[in-house]
């Protein structure tokens, strides 16, 4: 059986920039900062976090544009998650017998059910020793696949509905997984990403782990810092991406315009530890996603790492990246600087606006990033934004738990 080529035919994202993909790529294009203190909004939740900076969505959601039928089993999660979706699935211009077809599907995810309604749910378990106070949609809105489930319910699709839960790794691991069906026949179209929602104990969790930055809480803008000898940790956002994936036959045949090829897709595991990454897993998946898209190391004309700025993290992104490819052989930045970590959502969110890089000819650099730090030297970083034309990059997206992901996305080239 001949493999299926696999291409993109829509973009959306709510991002702490704004709803949808113009302020994202607005926001990260000016080489601004969404990162705020989030203090006053988390201590009346948890008195003694570490770090109290974040990357909310600064703007209301417009939940009411959702029938209430579909949003009464919905918190913030799934709520961002079919925002996002709808905006992908106007671009990529699906006809209606798509959704009921079975041919197309949902892969999409987040590192949990919603942190806030999993919150209430045991605060009144725990006051009252009863559940009777718990609405029955709560169980809907704190379940692990509440987001793919409530796109499936919202939009009538029929096909395969799966739903990843790799940490934040799990938008691209779910594209990942996604491209394999449609490569192999099993569906025509799905779509994908994730979705997460900034929560003081989803913070808290991070904070457990040592892997928050603190030493910024006055300033909330010089941080995250990726690459940077400075770093000190991660900051928590939130949002939600989506990507509408396609057999190139079916894009084809509708006459859909095509944003992108999804060439390659490796997943693996560390093997070794479940909190600190290593280069050599790093290096491994690297070039499995290279191999499987038939890509030379150096025809890749960008790296969009994952570096979400906390020590151990960043080295061995940076180490596993210059082994592959070269000491600074290939330009690398981070968009955590300015969104924060996402989560759930990042790989999506990074990987669509990378897309737009692509189409636009212009990379965006690592925001904060003023002086490289000890192992994470041996890499091309970008200081400014820079103009290149870009075939072919690179996916980075790993996770606790030694989750590794790599996606290779290559400029479409019409038949």
């Amino acid at each position: 059986m001949s493999m299926r080529k696999v291409v993109i035919t829509g973009m959306g994202a709510i991002s702490p920039f704004g709803i949808g993909m113009h302020p994202l790529m607005e926001g990260l294009q000016s080489g601004s900062s969404a990162v705020i203190s989030q203090k006053e909004a988390w201590e009346t939740k948890i008195t003694d976090l570490n770090c109290w900076v974040g990357a909310p969505l600064k703007e209301e959601l417009p939940a009411k544009t959702i029938p209430r039928k579909y949003r009464r089993t919905m918190d913030r999660l799934a709520i961002m998650a079919l925002l996002a979706s709808q905006e992908a699935l106007e671009e990529a211009k699906l006809p209606d017998h798509c959704f009921t077809s079975g041919q197309m599907g949902v892969s999409f995810s987040s590192t949990m059910g919603s942190a806030n309604s999993l919150t209430n749910f045991f605060t009144e378990y725990l006051e009252s020793s009863s559940l009777k106070g718990v609405s029955a949609g709560t169980f809907f809105r704190v379940m692990s696949h509440t987001c793919a489930a409530n796109i499936a319910h919202a939009l009538s699709i029929c096909g395969r509905v799966i739903s990843p839960d790799a940490a934040c790794s799990s938008s691209a691991q779910a594209i990942g997984l996604a491209y394999e069906m449609i490569k192999n026949g099993q569906q025509d179209i799905m779509l994908c990403g994730g979705s997460d929602e900034l929560d003081a104990v989803v913070c808290g969790t991070f904070d457990l782990l040592n892997a928050t930055s603190y030493q910024f809480n006055a300033r909330p803008t010089e941080t995250p810092r990726p690459f940077d000898s400075a770093r000190d940790g991660t900051v928590c956002g939130e949002g939600a991406g989506c990507v509408i994936l396609e057999s190139e036959e079916s894009a084809l045949k509708r006459g859909a315009t095509i944003l992108a090829e999804v060439a390659g897709f490796a997943t693996s595991a560390d093997g070794t530890h479940l909190a600190q990454p290593h280069s050599e897993s790093i290096v491994r998946c690297l070039q499995k996603a290279l191999k499987d898209s038939n890509v030379k190391a150096e025809d890749v004309d960008y790296v969009n790492a994952h570096a979400t700025a906390t020590v151990l993290g960043d080295i061995a992104e940076a180490e596993a990246v210059s082994e592959v490819f070269g000491p600074k052989k290939v330009p690398v930045s981070s968009l955590k600087g300015h969104i924060g970590h996402t989560m759930g959502a990042s790989g999506v969110i990074e990987l669509a606006a990378s897309i737009k890089m692509m189409q636009n000819g212009v990379l965006i650099p690592t925001l904060n990033l003023e002086n490289p730090g000890e192992g994470c030297d041996k890499i091309e970083h970008l200081d400014k934004n820079t103009k290149k034309e870009i075939n072919v990059f690179i996916k980075n997206s790993f996770a606790f738990g030694g989750i590794n992901v790599v996606l290779i996305i290559r400029r479409y080239k019409d038949k």
